[in-house]
C-alpha cells in the first residue's frame, strides 16, 4: 500500500511512541482517503492538518491514501465515499465521511470533544 505521510514533529521515547499512564499510546494515527488531487480532499487534508494542530500537537501521523492510484483499497478498507478519515488509533477505529470543515463534528466523531459539551443552536 503507498500512502503518503504527514508527520507531526514531537518529542518522545526513544522509539517514538509515547505513553499514557494508563500504559495506551498516546500517539494518533490517521488516515484519509481521497479520490486524486479533487478540491474536496485537498480541503480535507488541509482542515485535518490545522485540527490535529490545535488538538494533537505532535502527538499524530497522517497517511493520505488516493484511490485513484490504489483503487483495490476502496474494497479491501471498505471505504464508500470520499473524502473519508480513519482513526486507526487509538482503538476503536473511527470513521468520518467529508472535507472536514464541521470542526466540532469532527472533533466529536474522533472523540477528542463530549457532544454533551456543545451548544445547540437552531
Amino acid at each position: 500500500m503507498k500512502a503518503r505521510s504527514v508527520k507531526a514533529k514531537s518529542g518522545g521515547s526513544k522509539n517514538g511512541r509515547q505513553t499514557t499512564q494508563s500504559g495506551k499510546s498516546d500517539r494518533w494515527i490517521l488516515r484519509l482517503y481521497i479520490a486524486g488531487q479533487t478540491s474536496r480532499g485537498v480541503t480535507a487534508l488541509n482542515n485535518l492538518k490545522i485540527i490535529c494542530e490545535d488538538q494533537l500537537k505532535g502527538k499524530y501521523k497522517i497517511e493520505v491514501i488516493d484511490l485513484v492510484k490504489n483503487p483495490q483499497l476502496a474494497r479491501d478498507h471498505q471505504i464508500l465515499a470520499v473524502p473519508t478519515l480513519v482513526r486507526k488509533l487509538p482503538l476503536p477505529t473511527r470513521n468520518i465521511i467529508g472535507d472536514l470543515s464541521n470542526t466540532e463534528r469532527v472533533l466529536v466523531g474522533l472523540d477528542l470533544i463530549n457532544p454533551k459539551t456543545l451548544r445547540v443552536t437552531l
